[in-house]
């Protein structure tokens, strides 16, 4: 089952289970995959988004809701940053397992090799190979300066 067919299953399945706070945030998610969409068909013609860019697209979200809980609880908004939580755990339920830091570097190294990289300049093309095959899988954030770190 492709991961959209996945999303529109659980939607349907909170609806029925009148899961006010999970259909909400799946909403958010259709919400974003028809904006990229939207903007992607303006650019040229009808496209539909793929499975690469749902992911990113989820891990953009994810990534949004981690710096809006961390800023409710600095606030003192606690309730706010629950909630926030708790549509990272319904967003994190159709992304991939996250790597752990071992994985990541053994990642890393096969991408440098991969890509032939020998200098710094050659960071576009280790960063393009680790997008391609582990994106949703780790952070890109900090995964970044570790290849730079590797390359120098």
């Amino acid at each position: 089952m492709s991961l959209r067919e996945r999303l529109q299953t659980s939607l349907k399945e909170a609806m029925k289970a009148k899961e006010a706070e999970r259909l909400s945030t799946l909403r958010l998610i259709n919400a974003a995959i028809k904006d990229r969409e939207i903007a992607a068909r303006g650019e040229s013609g009808d496209i539909e988004v793929g499975e690469a860019d749902i992911l990113a697209i989820l891990g953009k979200m994810v990534k949004q809701r981690h710096e809006s809980a961390r800023a409710y609880e600095e606030g003192g908004r606690l309730e706010l940053a629950e909630k926030e939580m708790a549509e990272i755990g319904v967003i994190e339920e159709f992304l991939p397992r996250q790597l752990s830091s071992d994985e990541v570097e053994a990642a890393l190294v096969s991408a440098i090799a991969e890509a032939g990289a020998a200098s710094i300049r050659d960071m576009g093309k280790v960063m393009a190979v680790l997008k391609g095959k582990y994106t949703g899988q780790m952070d890109f954030g900090t995964v970044g300066p570790m290849v730079k770190a590797r390359l120098s």
